[in-house]
């Protein structure tokens, strides 16, 4: 039961750091640094944007932007937390 475990902590890892590595690209957007004109940004953005939308989609129908400011991302990751702690519980204890 333990290596369960350990694959599901790892995936719910990677699924963290693909969230924080969209929002990191998106603020680098939105102050310029990063050009989406440019082809290999442009894919990037693709990439990240269809990993999140299967999460995102139905969250957003449920919470919308409050002044402008997406919460999926914060709500993903508290649940992406919360999940972690189940798993610890139920496969490695």
């Amino acid at each position: 039961m333990g290596i369960i475990g350990q694959i599901l902590l790892f995936f719910l890892d990677i699924c963290f750091w693909i969230i924080m590595l969209q929002v990191v690209i998106s603020w680098l957007i939105a102050f310029e640094v990063i050009n989406v004109r440019n082809a290999q940004a442009a894919n990037f953005v693709r990439l990240l944007d269809r990993l999140t939308a299967p999460v995102y989609t139905p969250l957003r129908k449920i919470v919308p932007p409050i002044a402008g400011i997406d919460l999926t991302p914060i709500i993903v990751i508290f649940a992406i937390y919360l999940l972690k702690n189940l798993v610890v519980r139920i496969f490695l204890f």
